[in-house]
């Protein structure tokens, strides 16, 4: 029997490729796709929900039930928000969905697309790794079956995406010398989303796992 899997952040980089690369992988059977906007690929296997409010996953009950794997992919760049706005959704969202999760079925296994250093202990001036070492934190404090937080580093985006923040935009030409230079710290986007189906595809694992950049690397070799 195939895999279930439920995308968010399905507009960005991360989900986007996750999506992608689920579309021509047999082992994925069914892909649902939460998000706020349309998405610009239609598949058989897909399956789009709009929804606009990731505060509130009333409405998703039955969609958590019925799935295997949740890619947790949504996020938003710390220069693209206010303070507060990037807190709500690198934080509130993923801890009102996983919460929600739990209540409706406990053995779903959470995949949560974090960052390399996140720090847990909050200390870092960085916004960014102070607010993903919360969010990993308090998500590794819930009961879940099967849990695992995803640190990878640069994403060198492999195919374009309309909605990147500028910043990235401006980035990607300097990816190809930045992985020659620094191939520890940067992963592409293709590797990053093979690594991501192989991990959820061991059915066999429990408990929680943290995989950094390097193992991400090496697990979509």
């Amino acid at each position: 029997m195939g895999i279930s899997i439920i995308v968010t952040g399905a507009t960005g980089l991360v989900g986007s490729e996750v999506i992608r690369a689920a579309i021509e992988d047999p082992a994925i059977e069914k892909i649902t796709a939460i998000s706020r906007k349309p998405l610009p690929v239609t598949n058989p296997k897909l399956t789009v929900i709009l929804h606009p409010d990731f505060s509130n996953y009333e409405p998703l009950q039955s969609v958590f039930q019925t799935h295997d794997v949740c890619v947790w992919a949504l996020g938003v760049s710390q220069f693209q928000v206010s303070k507060e706005e990037y807190v709500r959704i690198t934080y509130d969202y993923i801890l009102a969905a996983a919460k929600a999760m739990l209540q409706s079925n406990p053995s779903l296994h959470l995949m949560f697309v974090s960052g390399e250093g996140a720090d847990q202990t909050e200390q870092s001036g960085r916004l960014f790794a102070k607010i993903k070492g919360r969010a990993e934190k308090d998500l590794l404090a819930l009961p879940f079956k099967k849990l695992t937080i995803l640190r990878p580093a640069g994403i060198r985006p492999i195919h374009k995406n309309p909605n990147a923040p500028l910043l990235y935009k401006l980035l990607n030409p300097i990816y190809p010398a930045l992985e020659f230079m620094f191939p520890k710290h940067v992963i592409k986007s293709t590797d990053l989303a093979k690594a991501i189906l192989l991990v959820l595809q061991n059915r066999s694992r429990t408990g929680t796992c943290t995989i950094h950049n390097q193992e991400l690397r090496k697990r979509s070799e």
